[in-house]
């Protein structure tokens, strides 16, 4: 934990060398939560905040704290909602060997538990999002191993069936961390950075193993989890440093 505080200071501010498009502003005050240090996720009822342990879930109308997880996490990261449920990326990050787990929180139970568990992850998964036909998981790796971040597309029952890197410009963009979130907008994938107010556009080639940048587009969230609202058609993440849910739109 000391180790992961020691992180969250030291990687507080800087930004983007790459050429950033005008694209997602801030939408609103946001939610102040104690619990957004990791993602957000959104539905027309509900907004969840999401720590390294906790899912938090409040009423959208109202901002009102209605129930947090109490089962135990260690480090939770992304949020996606899916069917009614928020799945998030869960791993033992910074530990080794690296274990690495889809973990599900049922809003209608407010219990938190195991959905998937990956046997021999590929590193530390960070965000899983579900294409309606596929799961596509991103396995992070840190500091001077971090081009080995990967993204794998995975059926409904986890076989793999393609893995890619991520472009060069786009990893020496990260300062030496990962891709911290990710969300599909529309055929291509808006990824952020861990601490930079950055959302890189990539796309997922015919051919090859390496995604391809489109564009480096501004936005609101210095890093961290994102996920998409439909009541805006925008997205939604988090300032970690504020403790604040951040709604974009375009």
């Amino acid at each position: 934990m000391f180790a992961l505080l020691l992180l969250t200071a030291f990687f507080a501010a800087g930004e983007s060398k790459l050429p950033l498009q005008k694209a997602y502003k801030a939408s609103g005050d946001g939610l102040k939560s104690e619990h957004a240090t990791q993602a957000a996720a959104a539905t027309d009822e509900h907004i969840f905040a999401v720590s390294s342990t906790t899912v938090a879930m409040y009423d959208r109308a109202t901002g009102k704290l209605l129930a947090a997880s109490k089962d135990k996490a260690e480090h939770l990261n992304s949020a996606f909602v899916w069917k009614g449920k928020v799945y998030c990326a869960h791993s033992n990050y910074p530990k080794k060997p690296e274990t690495s787990e889809i973990r599900v929180y049922d809003p209608a139970t407010n219990k938190l538990s195991v959905f998937h568990e990956f046997k021999d992850p590929p590193g530390s998964l960070v965000w899983n999002v579900h294409d309606g036909k596929n799961w596509w998981c991103c396995f992070a790796h840190y500091q001077e191993d971090n081009a080995k971040t990967i993204l794998i597309r995975m059926t409904d029952a986890f076989k793999e069936e393609q893995r890619w890197t991520f472009p060069k410009k786009v990893v020496d963009d990260w300062d030496k961390m990962s891709a911290s979130g990710g969300v599909w907008d529309g055929d291509t994938l808006l990824v952020s950075h861990h601490h930079y107010k950055v959302l890189y556009r990539l796309k997922v080639p015919k051919d090859g193993a390496e995604l391809e940048l489109v564009e480096s587009l501004e936005c609101p969230f210095p890093g961290q989890g994102i996920a998409g609202d439909t009541k805006t058609a925008g997205l939604v993440g988090i300032d970690r440093g504020a403790r604040r849910v951040v709604f974009a739109v375009k």
